[in-house]
């Protein structure tokens, strides 16, 4: 079938020149001088231009631009509540609020058209959703039942809205109770349920390493590289550092450099160093694996990376965005063998001030590769005077004191210091969870993480100023909408927030008025919930948590794109080829969809491996009793987040036997009607576990007591 004979542009142009009323195609046609010989190939082009939401159809079939619409496209993310927020396309926009009525069949982190119906004041547009241009997921993990005939699967990897239909002729020779993989053939065109069919039996839920599988075909993760991927970065890997490699690089292999990760790292990008200049000053080392050296663009090594875009963290395995032959070899930072880095080294006055930076490729040869426990004990250690001044100790300290005068500069500025602590999950030999509690947060964590975001904001100064085409990490202000929920809160602890336009200051401060109690946790649960989520793009739009202006990913090139190609923006600029990059701004804006799409995937894989494992092991503590707070409150009941084990719970409405209890909406409490007992979020309560159900990942729960008075917990 031939090309048509008319461009994109020449349709966007003539749409935007006569914009009085929406176009068939064939008025459309008539306009451009498009023949019958040509029609079918021009209502080609005005589909793919559909489907890539340059124009707008209405449903009697009539063609305009989204604008003249009030339309836009863009991701879905559904909330916790069921709504929908559309974050569209176009940077510069605001996001649209959809209510779940109005989702249509549209799951979270499809890409949809939305069309605007209401702007209130100082709110978010408000729409619905009229088109879905692109399905998050083509299939989905869950159970197989049967129920009158009628197969069905309740979808778990990712959850959806609805259960999925399953024909009995496509069922594949499912058992009611198996875990199975179901391809979606049709998302409710023709019903309010999607249709589809059973291609993979996983097993039953109780079978070892079935609930890991289901999160991974859940989510649409590989399991393995492709054997040419593998071959590729062998051949890497066993080239090595060859002499020619280390011309125009500078050197820091006498120096002390040294990398700090979990015990259980098998990847080390990052390593730091810090040295005694002869006039007084410090200069501070971050050097960061020059992955971008080995991974050329292009390469069947940079297709799969970019494709992945991100490393998965699962509570029993890691998938690699890189081949382990590189990610574990020639790339990580491994003590006692030379490698390449490209380092970002900081002046330091006296009274631990940065002055000047400078950005260069360098040769390293770690000297020690510690865990943040042994970086901890050291610190501690000669804190209480139990250890020598050895070389390590004393560079460690160096590092503290810079980090900790770093941290106090950026919460002065306003960064939100968030008191979220990760649940650890313990496994046995048979990967079931015989132990979660929360992760401990070290001095020696914060110490790292200060100096990758001293680094991370140095280079997105850089291309800011020399105009580079990197990657920006954007994290924008809260909307409206999102910070109802925070805004009672605030006023329930007596600690209102400001009307109007919100602050990074003002989210702080309220999170520090709760430092040290038992609401700290709930407060930044709350205000996270409230939060966008951030973002890559080309465009700078600085980032809200931390305060900063300008904000980019530079830090971890194994395990994220965003890094690697900033990686190598980078070191075309040392080298002279900044401006000879092919890239344009619509390529820069699609890798940085692609990469905040595959980011949102992962951490909905990793924070369901973690649910997945609480529930599991919440069912060997049925009847057990637990003290937690109130996190959310809703007409149908409360939920509750148990301390000891960082899982949230239900206690329904219909539990609470003792009187009738009616919802507010504005101050987020149940009341009694005779008793006039109130329960608020934030309230501290007693609790017993009476139900978990594996299948919904629900835990209900009892109210044994509360609210708790201050006296018995609550901080």
């Amino acid at each position: 079938m031939p090309d048509s004979p008319v461009t994109r542009q020449q349709v966007l142009t003539y749409l935007t020149d006569h914009p009085k009323r929406p176009l068939t195609a064939r008025e459309l046609a008539r306009a451009l001088g498009v023949d019958s010989e040509n029609y079918r190939s021009f209502r080609r082009l005005l589909r793919e231009m559909e489907g890539d939401a340059l124009l707008f159809r209405q449903r009697k079939g009539r063609y305009g631009l989204p604008a003249q619409f009030e339309a836009a496209s863009g991701r879905l993310q559904v909330t916790r509540s069921g709504d929908g927020f559309v974050i569209p396309d176009d940077a510069g926009s605001e996001d649209v609020f959809v209510p779940a009525r109005d989702l249509e069949t549209a799951q979270d982190g499809d890409r949809v058209v939305v069309r605007i119906d209401r702007r209130p004041r100082g709110r978010n547009p408000e729409g619905r959703i009229v088109r879905v241009l692109e399905r998050a997921v083509s299939q989905v993990v869950g159970i197989y039942h049967r129920q009158k005939g009628q197969g069905y699967v309740v979808a778990q990897e990712p959850p959806l809205t609805t259960d999925v239909l399953v024909p009995q002729d496509r069922s594949g020779g499912a058992e009611a109770g198996q875990v199975v993989l179901v391809e979606i053939e049709d998302w409710g065109a023709r019903g309010p349920r999607p249709i589809g069919r059973v291609t993979r039996i996983l097993g039953r839920p109780e079978e070892p390493g079935v609930a890991v599988l289901s999160i991974l075909f859940g989510h649409q993760l590989p399991l393995e590289f492709p054997d040419r991927v593998e071959r590729e970065a062998e051949r890497i890997a066993r080239r090595g550092i060859r002499p020619e490699d280390l011309d125009g690089r500078e050197d820091f292999r006498d120096q002390l450099v040294y990398t700090i990760d979990p015990a259980d790292a098998r990847d080390h990008d990052d390593a730091v160093s810090v040295r005694e200049l002869d006039d007084g000053t410090l200069e501070v080392g971050v050097h960061i694996a020059d992955v971008s050296f080995y991974v050329k663009r292009g390469s069947a090594v940079d297709r799969e990376g970019a494709e992945r875009a991100t490393s998965v963290y699962l509570v029993d395995r890691v998938v690699p965005m890189l081949p382990e032959a590189l990610s574990n070899s020639i790339c990580s930072l491994v003590p006692g063998e030379d490698r390449l880095v490209v380092s970002v080294l900081f002046r330091v006055d006296g009274e631990g001030r940065v002055g000047q930076s400078r950005i260069v490729r360098g040769v390293i040869r770690s000297a020690h590769r510690l865990s943040y426990e042994q970086a901890q004990s050291r610190l501690d250690g000669a804190a209480a005077g139990r250890l020598d001044q050895d070389p390590l100790t004393r560079s460690l300290q160096q590092l503290s004191r810079f980090a900790g005068n770093l941290r106090d500069a950026r919460f002065e500025a306003g960064a939100i210091d968030f008191a979220m602590p990760e649940a650890k999950v313990e496994l046995d030999e048979q990967g079931e969870p015989v132990a979660i509690a929360p992760r401990e947060r070290l001095e020696a964590h914060r110490l790292i993480e200060d100096l990758m975001i001293l680094a991370n904001e140095t280079i997105a100064r850089l291309g800011e100023e020399e105009d580079l085409p990197i990657l920006f990490r954007n994290h924008e202000p809260p909307s409206e909408d999102r910070l109802e929920g925070l805004r009672s809160l605030a006023r329930l602890l007596g600690h209102p927030l400001p009307e109007g336009q919100i602050r990074p200051r003002d989210i702080a401060d309220l999170v520090e008025s709760q430092s040290g109690t038992r609401r700290e946790y709930l407060v930044s649960v709350v205000a996270l919930r409230s939060m966008k989520q951030a973002r890559y793009s080309g465009d700078n739009r600085g980032h809200f948590g931390l305060a900063s202006e300008a904000y980019s990913h530079f830090t971890s090139p194994i395990r994220r794109y965003p890094d690697l190609h900033v990686h190598r923006v980078v070191t075309g600029w040392i080298e002279g080829r900044a401006g000879r990059s092919r890239l344009t701004r619509d390529d820069l804006e699609t890798i940085a969809r692609h990469c905040s799409v595959r980011e949102r995937r992962a951490e909905a894989a990793e924070r369901e491996s973690i649910e997945l494992m609480t529930i599991r092991y919440m069912e060997r503590h049925l009847g057990d009793e637990f003290e937690g707070t109130i996190s959310g409150v809703t007409g149908f009941g409360l939920f509750v987040m148990m301390d000891e084990v960082l899982a949230e719970g239900l206690i329904r409405v219909s539990s609470l036997v003792d009187d009738y209890y009616v919802f507010d909406a504005e101050t987020f409490t149940l009341t009694g009607r005779g008793s006039r007992r109130r329960l608020r979020l934030g309230d501290r309560v007693r609790v017993q576990v009476v139900r978990v159900d594996p299948e919904n990942r629900e835990i209900d729960l009892d109210l044994l007591d509360g609210p708790l008075d201050p006296g018995r917990g609550s901080g």
